[in-house]
């Protein structure tokens, strides 16, 4: 059976600082950070579907031009169980997050001044339609490559189970969202790229002092971490310890509890080498999962 619909592919950087043919985000990160925090933002148009207000944007400083969406705090919905800091902020924590791990798994992203105010800023990413992560398929088990997420309600009454793709690119997303305690990994959030990357979007609702985990990447739940994912979270530990880098950066987006939450999550990742499992406290899978 075909895969969840996606949403639609986003296109990057044109312009010297980019080869359009070439990969979604230049590897140096710095140069299109400054692009996104000091171009000048033209809004374009409105993603409608999403819950919050999503601009898309063209970006442009020096001759440099570019496609990404801004997020305006002035446009954002109160949650009850988020009061603390600005979504923007936590997208932008999710962002020095994983570039900490060297992953790269989130868009370069900026929090930064825009036409409507205060906002997050992230370069806007082509998806390649062709990659499959996700799919219906009929029986009890997942097959060869594919990972098991549960069962989920077809056309007729009847039921399919839904899996994710078997891909080291999304087993290391499932330990950063388990880090960054993701409340809403859906799957209309990964965008896989026609240059064999993997982006992940939409972590507004992230670094809840509270266990808060709701994701889409189910599939290896309770199985040993990858002893590169290990690796990865003793570095991050370090780095997350009074007067590491990180922590200094993170403290000005995240609560002093959040950030305090984030060290033992990565504590108890590290102590227990497994990936977590759902809690049963509340649905392990986000609604609607696309």
């Amino acid at each position: 059976m075909p895969a969840p619909e996606r949403i639609p592919p986003r296109s990057g950087l044109t312009g010297p600082a980019a080869d359009p043919a070439g990969p979604a985000a230049p590897a140096d990160d710095s140069a299109v950070c400054e692009l996104l925090a000091e171009g000048e933002l033209t809004v374009r148009g409105r993603i409608r579907e999403a819950s919050n207000a999503v601009l898309y944007c063209s970006v442009e400083l020096d001759g440099r031009s570019g496609t990404c969406i801004y997020k305006p705090v002035a446009g954002e919905r109160p949650l009850w169980d988020f009061p603390d800091g600005t979504l923007a902020q936590r997208e932008v924590a999710a962002y020095e997050l994983s570039r900490a791990t060297g992953w790269d798994l989130v868009p370069p992203t900026v929090l930064r001044d825009g036409p409507y105010g205060e906002g997050m800023c992230q370069l806007w990413i082509e998806a390649d339609p062709a990659v499959e992560l996700l799919a219906l398929v009929e029986g009890e088990e997942p097959g060869p490559g594919w990972k098991a997420i549960g069962f989920a309600e077809v056309g007729g009454g009847g039921t399919a189970l839904l899996v994710h793709a078997d891909d080291p690119r999304l087993r290391r997303l499932a330990v950063l969202d388990a880090v960054m305690n993701n409340a809403d990994r859906k799957g209309g959030h990964l965008l896989p790229t026609v240059d064999g990357k993997l982006y992940a979007i939409d972590h507004g609702v992230t670094f809840n002092a509270e266990d808060k985990l709701r994701t889409l990447l189910w599939g290896w739940a309770a199985e040993p971490l990858t002893d590169e994912a290990l690796g990865v979270l003793r570095r991050i530990s370090e780095d997350l310890a009074e007067g590491g880098s990180l922590a200094a950066r993170l403290a000005e987006l995240i609560t002093a509890d959040e950030l305090e939450a984030l060290r033992d999550r990565v504590a108890a990742l590290i102590s227990k080498g497994r990936h977590p499992e759902p809690s049963g406290q509340w649905p392990a899978i986000p609604w609607p999962p696309v």
